[in-house]
């Protein structure tokens, strides 16, 4: 493998990763306050479908992202409002969640644009252009360093640059101001936590909103940024390998943007080389595209290590009277 032929791959590596790494803070945000989201491929499905929906009709990418975030939002307080109001078991409403994204893109797709679940091609200031980082001639003018700047960190989107500067703000969050603390409290412990006098709900509430708000960018992201609009299903899974790299992560955001690059790496390594000899054994390509959905099963079958979620997580707060 040549030089060039690595910064292409690193270069995918980043774009794939970027809607893994935004769902999975999500998840973080999510489940560090004790509500487990396995509903984060539902709301990055209609995130992305609104998204590219509006965008294609006022001809604005960020009216589209405005509304793939708001639509992704409402069904994050959907599930909140089953799983912390009514009490109800989490896992059922999320899975309630991905179906009703799933069918619902569909046919509001088919209603509105009548083009088979898709949205028509977007294109100029319908979708988000790659963007070029200053001092790109200067820098690449250094060897190694150079290319490595103009090739591999430059020439991307808007939302990839925010999904970087959500891990280190998702970090600070959490571990350095005292809405992190009470939010990790309440994740372990709710019931001290209302004995302080803090409002477990509201807590919960919040964090399943911040959540809405990451999947709607990583959904808006899928159809405006990495993709020139929508088509059906077009999450293809992100959000359940989200998970998993939040598991491999340990629910921790620094080792969540480690974990998601690499599933973007399998991922462009699958996309890049369609066949692969090993040893004399001719790997196929659909062995190649499946590698994140392999590693997906060997995280959450308990081979990377253990893994131990927050204490309250999935369970249901009961104020005591």
């Amino acid at each position: 493998m040549d030089f060039l032929t690595l910064l292409q791959i690193l270069d995918s590596t980043l774009r794939l990763a970027t809607p893994l790494l935004l769902a999975c803070l999500a998840g973080l945000f999510s489940e560090r306050s004790g509500i487990f989201d396995i509903g984060l491929e539902g709301k990055m499905l209609i995130a992305a479908f609104f998204s590219a929906a509006i965008a294609a009709t006022t001809g604005s990418v960020w009216i589209g992202l405005m509304a793939g975030i708001s639509a992704s939002v409402v069904l994050a307080l959907l599930h909140g409002l089953a799983s912390i109001t009514f009490r109800g078991d989490q896992l059922i409403s999320g899975v309630a969640i991905n179906f009703l994204a799933a069918g619902l893109t569909v046919l509001i797709s088919e209603d509105w644009f009548q083009q088979g679940g898709r949205t028509p091609q977007l294109s100029g200031a319908a979708r988000f252009n790659p963007i070029t980082l200053p001092l790109t001639d200067t820098i690449g003018a250094i060897p190694v360093i150079g290319p490595i700047y103009t090739e591999v960190l430059s020439g991307h989107t808007i939302l990839v640059y925010l999904a970087l500067l959500a891990v280190p703000l998702t970090w600070y969050v959490l571990f350095r101001t005292r809405f992190g603390l009470r939010l990790r409290a309440v994740g372990e412990n709710p019931g001290a936590v209302d004995t302080a006098g803090v409002s477990v709900t509201r807590l919960r509430y919040t964090a399943v909103i911040i959540a809405g708000i990451l999947c709607g960018l990583a959904g808006a992201y899928l159809s405006t940024g990495f993709s020139a609009g929508f088509v059906k299903e077009m999450s293809a899974g992100r959000g359940f390998i989200a998970l998993a790299a939040l598991i491999f992560a340990k629910w921790r955001p620094w080792q969540a943007l480690g974990a998601t690059l690499l599933f973007g790496l399998l991922d462009a390594l699958g996309t890049r080389y369609q066949n692969i000899d090993i040893l004399g054994v001719n790997l196929p390509v659909q062995f190649m595209q499946a590698l994140p959905y392999i590693l997906t099963v060997i995280i959450l079958a308990g081979f990377v290590g253990k893994a131990i979620p927050p204490r309250a997580g999935g369970e249901p707060y009961v104020k005591e009277r």
